[in-house]
């Protein structure tokens, strides 16, 4: 799905707010409470979060965001894309834009969080497909069976991950 565009966003939007609804329904029907670390629109405002939109003749079809963990690490949040979409490339391009938004702000690092139950089954593919790989917990997380960890090295295969 090539004729789509990323751009930033604002997850105030009310179209956004409604996907971002979409989201944590779908992360709460899956995951139990603790386990599930998806941002409100509160935390997708903080200045360290770039926010992004995916649109197709101003329909939104997906959102992502990356949020800044230190100097040399990032992480992937709030990736969902609009149900009767999925599977039409809009993830894999809006991962592709974060990894590239990372790589552009000087980013050694993108790691991310999700759900290790069958209803992340795809969302575990898709990252795999990207070149993340099983990592350990990072930042604020503690490991959890319901979580998988996965990071992508921005400069290279590296050992410690």
């Amino acid at each position: 799905m090539s004729e789509g565009e990323i751009s930033m966003d604002d997850p105030r939007a009310d179209d956004v707010r409604q996907l971002l609804e979409r989201h944590h329904e779908f992360a709460n029907a899956h995951s139990p409470p603790e386990d599930v670390h998806a941002l409100d629109v509160d935390g997708l405002l903080d200045p360290g979060v770039m926010f992004f939109s995916f649109r197709l003749d101003g329909e939104l079809l997906g959102i992502g965001a990356l949020q800044q963990l230190d100097l040399g690490h990032a992480e992937l949040k709030s990736m969902h894309t609009a149900h009767a979409r999925r599977r039409h490339g809009i993830g894999r391009a809006m991962v592709a834009h974060l990894v590239g938004v990372a790589r552009h702000r000087g980013f050694r690092r993108v790691s991310l969080e999700t759900g290790s139950m069958s209803a992340f089954a795809t969302a575990r593919s898709l990252y795999a497909d990207a070149g993340f790989r099983p990592c350990g917990p990072f930042g604020h997380y503690r490991a959890s069976p319901n979580s998988t960890f996965m990071t992508l090295w921005l400069d290279g295969p590296d050992a410690t991950a």
